[in-house]
């Protein structure tokens, strides 16, 4: 049995795998009505008031003397200088329930959680082995990852593409904000973007294999102001963002070889976007519930660096 543990900006995870099988253990952090995030502070405060009551319920669910090891995210990427003291909570569970139980520890970095949770959800952790292509799209990150077999950390993940200033997560959650909605506001969305019958051609803004999401929130405002049905306004600011994942998939691929391609991060559990993307390249995606932050993925580190 194998135990993970991540405490993103908006979700405390704690998880198990046992026999092959991932077990849950989530509360998602409180943002206050017509807020569009939270202070680092905010949410070390609401790790540390969760993560007792997972950790309870986990160890009533399972024997932790069948505990063989602990990961943990540390930090968001694994390169020099990436630090979120919200990873602070996750860190200090995890090395405290490693020498309780006297097993080791593996710590490593949000990212690489997040695509070893997509490709544990889509059976294909094969893909450890050799070179691929991951999208790391949320709210904090948008970017293609070149990911190649590490000794040292199992995967290395070299930013080959990103945004180049909102995130594509940020883009949805703006949007949502604006139409009255509650942050998080990715499902909201996506519910009213399928009332509509609009259709939308977009024109990408890239520089290379870079993208730009900052128009979608300057179109957004106007298609407010001009009055536009909700469900359009939604539909539009989906669709733009999968337009722009779309094409730095075109411009990644034509740089670095047609490789498999992996999307991760909690915007690729939108349906129009796994849909979208997985026709057109034969992308990867997350069953849903490995798409947001979660803890799954620190659990299947820990348990192939203990192999």
């Amino acid at each position: 049995m194998i135990s993970g543990f991540d405490t993103s900006n908006y979700t405390t995870s704690a998880a198990v795998i046992k026999d092959g099988k991932a077990y849950q253990y989530k509360q998602p952090l409180f943002v206050a009505e017509n807020k569009r995030g939270l202070r680092q502070s905010d949410a070390v405060f609401q790790h540390t008031v969760n993560m007792p009551d997972l950790v309870r319920s986990l160890a009533a669910d399972f024997d932790m003397k069948d505990l063989k090891a602990v990961g943990v995210s540390a930090r968001p990427r694994n390169i020099e200088g990436s630090y979120m003291p919200c990873f602070l909570v996750g860190i200090n569970t995890a090395r405290t329930a490693a020498s309780f139980a006297g097993v080791p520890l593996y710590e490593t970095s949000h990212q690489i959680g997040h695509i070893l949770a997509a490709l544990y959800s889509a059976d294909r952790l094969d893909l450890v082995d050799q070179k691929f292509i991951a999208f790391h799209v949320s709210g904090g990150t948008t970017e293609a990852v070149l990911v190649t077999p590490d000794k040292d950390e199992l995967l290395k993940a070299q930013i080959i593409a990103e945004s180049t200033d909102l995130k594509a997560g940020q883009a949805i959650d703006r949007t949502g904000v604006l139409l009255g909605m509650r942050f998080l506001c990715g499902p909201q969305l996506e519910k009213e973007a399928e009332k509509s019958t609009a259709a939308f051609k977009i024109r990408p803004s890239m520089q290379g294999c870079n993208c730009s999401f900052s128009g979608i929130e300057n179109k957004v405002k106007n298609m407010i102001a001009s009055g536009e049905q909700p469900c359009d306004i939604a539909k539009f600011a989906l669709t733009s963002v999968c337009a722009s994942l779309e094409e730095m998939a075109r411009a990644v691929i034509k740089e670095h070889g047609d490789l498999p391609i992996l999307f991760a991060g909690g915007v690729s559990g939108n349906k129009m976007i796994k849909h979208k993307l997985s026709s057109e390249f034969g992308a990867i995606f997350a069953a849903p519930e490995f798409s947001s932050d979660n803890a799954v993925g620190t659990a299947v580190y820990a348990g192939m660096r203990s192999l």
